[in-house]
């Protein structure tokens, strides 16, 4: 008999979390999402292939077996970059590259994204402009360089055009996307809620369209990175791209692998900033991490 009582105190014992998350509402009973912190096991394993990639490289170039001429070891690379940091050239080219990119990003981009807002809401729109912007978005940013050249002279203006016509298509896009993605059943919940056109752009589109708005300010952002590689190649004498085209002229590989370095630190540095943006903003989103 004790047996069975105990049996049955276990049971009930047992039930009991079961009974009572029942009545719990579903929002309560849901798992908080963790965010995994980055630990320094984590920062070693991303830092392995690139370090072991340096070590064999340094190993090959430092011992001989390649010419420097065509692949300088990475110690001269890291010797060229210290005696440019030395003479301040490191800090003002890159400054004029950074102010350029700033520059293109914010008119191609402003002006992608009232592009698309204008197509996204309106059919007739999306007819009158879409076919035109798409044959516009086809054409290398490459052949178009000389054109605007040609247009605007060798001054900034013409560099910082060269790199909004970059920037402004990937914004133009997913402003689009953005826009019509939203599901139309929710269109459909405004208008029985009777909201007005205002309230309907700025309660449901608009925040529907953040997540697709953000992906176009990242690309738009990295096209613009590298518009400028165009727009400093062509004709210019300061920035990253004339001091690529410097080290090409003068024969100089380990300044093109120190214009590379910064370009690729840079525009990583640039888009980590928005992906930390977007994890700020978009938290609420309960996506696949992996």
């Amino acid at each position: 008999m004790n047996k069975v009582i105990e049996v049955k105190a276990r049971t009930e014992a047992t039930a009991a979390p079961d009974a009572e998350s029942a009545g719990t509402p579903a929002v309560v009973r849901k798992k908080r999402h963790v965010r995994r912190r980055i630990g320094p096991l984590d920062i070693a394993l991303g830092a392995l292939i690139p370090v072991v990639g340096i070590a064999i490289w340094q190993f090959y170039s430092g011992s001989g077996r390649v010419d420097s001429f065509f692949l300088p070891s990475p110690l001269l690379i890291a010797s060229t970059v210290a005696d440019l940091g030395a003479t301040g050239e490191l800090f003002t080219h890159t400054g004029i590259s950074l102010q350029r990119v700033l520059l293109g990003f914010l008119l191609g981009g402003g002006l992608g994204l009232i592009a698309g807002l204008l197509v996204g809401f309106s059919k007739r729109g999306e007819e009158l402009f879409d076919p035109m912007l798409q044959l516009l978005r086809m054409t290398p940013n490459l052949a178009v360089a000389p054109l605007f050249i040609l247009w605007f002279g060798f001054g900034e203006l013409s560099k910082v055009v060269i790199i909004a016509n970059g920037a402004f298509f990937p914004m133009y896009v997913n402003a689009v996307l953005g826009i019509r993605s939203v599901d139309n059943r929710l269109y459909e919940v405004s208008k029985v809620l009777a909201y007005s056109r205002f309230d309907t752009i700025r309660r449901l589109i608009l925040p529907s369209s953040v997540p697709q708005l953000l992906l176009g300010v990242r690309l738009s952002l990295a096209v613009s990175w590298l518009s400028v590689v165009v727009a400093e190649l062509i004709n210019s004498t300061s920035g990253i791209g004339y001091l690529i085209y410097y080290g090409q002229y003068n024969s100089r590989t380990e300044l093109i692998f120190v214009g590379i370095l910064i370009f690729a630190v840079a525009g990583k540095g640039i888009d980590s900033l928005v992906r930390l943006l977007e994890r700020r903003l978009l938290g609420w989103r309960d996506t696949y991490k992996g």
